[in-house]
């Protein structure tokens, strides 16, 4: 493991980096699942914060809708589908309400906004609060380009990922 943590930095060394605002992490871009079986999670935060430079500098992990990025341009103009915004100088944070009662989150929740985004849970957490009626939320991107998805009154975050 720490062999390959070598490897990503000094291969990341000697890259040119891309523009962050097009770059698309590895844990945005896989579910939970994939990600677990890929075996990452065994990965400290730096050894995954180092693998994401690289495949940022080589381009592998990198636009939505490009061959790498594996996704396609959404309709709605500006969004790109794993948690990304189309302007490089717009990447949040995101306020907004849920739309109707929410009891927290159970792993892989969707949590539909008033403004008409949609983001997943991609963290595999639960968290149970009493019910709740269009809760005012604020969406951050945090380290390593995740998103955190945070519900007004509670000191609690879900990692989340853009769908719509």
């Amino acid at each position: 493991m720490r062999g390959l943590a070598l490897l990503f930095a000094a291969l990341a060394g000697c890259a040119a980096t891309a523009s962050a605002a097009e770059f698309s992490s590895l844990e945005e871009r896989m579910s939970v699942k994939d990600f677990k079986a890929a075996g990452l999670e065994k990965l400290s935060p730096q050894e995954l914060e180092q693998l994401n430079v690289w495949l940022r500098a080589h381009g592998l992990a990198g636009k939505a809708g490009s061959a790498a990025g594996g996704g396609s341009q959404s309709a709605e103009e500006g969004f790109r589908p794993k948690g990304f915004f189309g302007s490089g100088s717009d990447t949040g944070p995101v306020q907004s309400r849920i739309k109707g009662t929410i009891k927290g989150w159970s792993g892989s929740t969707v949590f539909e906004l008033e403004n008409g985004q949609a983001w997943q849970q991609t963290d595999g957490t639960e968290f149970n609060i009493p019910a709740v009626t269009n809760p005012g939320v604020t969406i951050e991107q945090g380290l390593v380009g995740a998103w955190n998805l945070k519900i007004e009154g509670y000191n609690r975050s879900a990692r989340v990922t853009r769908v719509r």
